[in-house]
């Protein structure tokens, strides 16, 4: 039965992502999941509890990925830094690209329900500290300050990516160049 529900959100994910707002319905949820109709909307009894889901199954998702990134040993230079924010980057833009646009589309519907930022913070702040440990060992003197503004330059160019897609995307000089800045 988990197993299920966790096929259910995964399904709203892509469709949000790669659909729209306007697109996440029980039906396209059903229909993208592959399950029988009224699945969706067994688990989830109005589009509001489907959307706390999806916010809830993000961060599980997002927590996931920040672990298995950070699991390895920490990068020696900010070069081996550039290259782990390059790799997440296309990640982000590529394989996992219907769900970064939902994770953005969740963000958006968090300025109507204000209710859901606590839930979208807390994979951020996951994610910050385990990064500003990194950038502590490469000599930030404001590690969490720093992965703040390498987060929203990723952000920013994960949007532009997902928005404009560019053919020859290598976003590596503009990360390295950011934290060479923040650096030294």
């Amino acid at each position: 039965m988990a197993r299920r529900r966790e096929q259910v959100l995964d399904a709203a994910l892509e469709v949000l992502g790669s659909e729209g707002a306007r697109r996440l319905t029980y039906q396209a949820v059903d229909t993208a999941a592959g399950v029988p109709s009224g699945t969706a909307s067994n688990y989830f009894r109005n589009r509001a509890a489907l959307v706390d889901g999806l916010v809830d199954h993000l961060e599980a998702l997002e927590r996931r990925d920040g672990e298995s990134l950070t699991a390895g040993a920490a990068p020696a230079d900010v070069g081996e830094l550039a290259d782990e924010a390059t790799r997440f980057l296309r990640y982000a833009t590529g394989a996992a690209r219907a769900r970064t646009a939902a994770r953005f589309a969740l963000c958006l519907e968090s300025t109507a329900r204000p209710e859901l930022r606590a839930a979208l913070a807390r994979g951020r702040e996951a994610a910050t500290d385990r990064g500003s440990e990194w950038l502590r060992r490469l000599g930030s003197r404001t590690p969490r300050r720093h992965w703040e503004i390498l987060l929203d330059h990723l952000d920013g160019v994960a949007f532009r990516q997902l928005t404009f897609p560019a053919d020859d995307f290598d976003p590596r000089p503009g990360i390295y160049g950011l934290l060479k800045g923040l650096l030294g």
